[in-house]
């Protein structure tokens, strides 16, 4: 406890300077002589946070910290702790699977949209899908993780504020949406309490390209914040992919730019953007079939997994009829059904009566 104390602190005195941060972190001396020069009333602060986020439900991953994420801590300006908000366990978002970050313009375009939403459908119905990581913005961000959501697959959001606040605060019920969903999260390295000021926004955006071995660039202008997250993703030498548009178009001069300098590969086609992330063959995930998908996505044992093949056994079956077959109470049955049909899995009529989802 006492050296998460001292990370927390250390996280809020100098998360300005992550690259000096991490030096001292790096050394055990360094980092003890760092929590010494601390005030008290900094070691006061960091304790009183940590409790705060205990009993909201939500945790500070440090650095060292074996459920911190492996992606981010190789890079030279990882943040000392993660804030970490989630239904599941850091491992359980981070460890399972490969992760993708999606980025682009606020302002995106109808071409951008349907790009977008086309490439992480594709990569949901890859042999092996990826998490989905972005920045819970306007325009691509939400594109992103909406269809990310609705594609079965799970994504994180990195925000430019405290844990305790979501900006913009119309995408309160889509990080509630991340929140509550399985193996999603919503993540962030700004103490609670802190405002989405300007400065945020860049710093945040080499956490989203840390997290992932790939970035993808939907569209971007010239000077967007996307293309600092390409120059974090290339400083670690992780693949950037751009998707090009007309070159008279604002919207498309970033990625044209990217791809131009070699800084990013072009985008020519979602089943091969799948095989070139090395996610296995295209659209193989939902044709190798209902039970494998499952048992990847939540594990063969999971409640989700066998009241899901019961539905596939007995199309029609109701939570009453479900209860009887899997011997559980109505309760657990009721709950697990909810969880389904919110991931998109079953789907249920007027009668109560399940079904499995076409996408499946």
């Amino acid at each position: 406890m006492e050296k998460r104390i001292g990370l927390c602190a250390l996280n809020r005195a100098l998360g300005y300077r992550p690259a000096t941060e991490k030096k001292i972190l790096e050394n055990p001396e360094s980092f003890r002589r760092a929590v010494e020069g601390l005030s008290r009333e900094d070691l006061l602060w960091a304790e009183k946070e940590l409790e705060a986020l205990r009993d909201s439900g939500d945790r500070f991953i440090g650095l060292g910290d074996d459920d911190y994420p492996a992606l981010l801590s190789e890079c030279p300006d990882s943040p000392a702790g993660l804030y970490f908000r989630s239904c599941s366990t850091p491992a359980e978002v981070f460890g399972l699977r490969s992760a993708v970050a999606v980025i682009g313009t606020r302002d995106l375009s109808p071409y951008g949209r349907e790009w977008c939403e086309r490439l992480v459908r594709a990569m949901a119905e890859a042999q092996n899908p990826p998490l989905v990581i972005s920045g819970l913005a306007y325009g691509a961000d939400a594109v992103a993780h909406r269809t990310a959501l609705e594609a079965g697959i799970p994504t994180v959001g990195v925000m430019a504020t405290g844990i305790d606040a979501v900006y913009p605060w119309r995408h309160l019920d889509l990080a509630a949406k991340i929140r509550s969903t399985p193996f999603c999260a919503l993540v962030t390295d700004y103490p609670r309490g802190t405002e989405p000021v300007a400065l945020n926004f860049m710093r945040r955006n080499r956490i989203i390209a840390g997290l992932a071995s790939a970035t993808i660039v939907i569209e971007s202008k010239t000077k967007g914040g996307s293309l600092i997250t390409a120059k974090y993703a290339n400083d670690y030498n992780r693949d950037v992919f751009a998707l090009p548009g007309r070159a008279d178009d604002l919207r498309s001069e970033g990625c044209n730019s990217l791809i131009h300098a070699h800084m990013a590969e072009i985008i020519k086609d979602p089943e091969d953007l799948v095989e070139r992330l090395g996610l296995g063959v295209p659209g193989k995930g939902r044709k190798a079939g209902l039970k494998e998908y499952l048992e990847r996505k939540y594990g063969p044992g999971d409640d989700r997994t066998l009241f899901a093949l019961q539905v596939k056994e007995e199309r029609g079956i109701d939570c009453e009829q479900a209860c009887r077959r899997l011997g559980w109470s109505w309760e657990r049955t009721q709950a697990v059904a909810g969880m389904l049909e919110m991931d998109g899995i079953i789907t249920r009529d007027l009668l109560g009566r399940c079904r499995i989802q076409k996408i499946m």
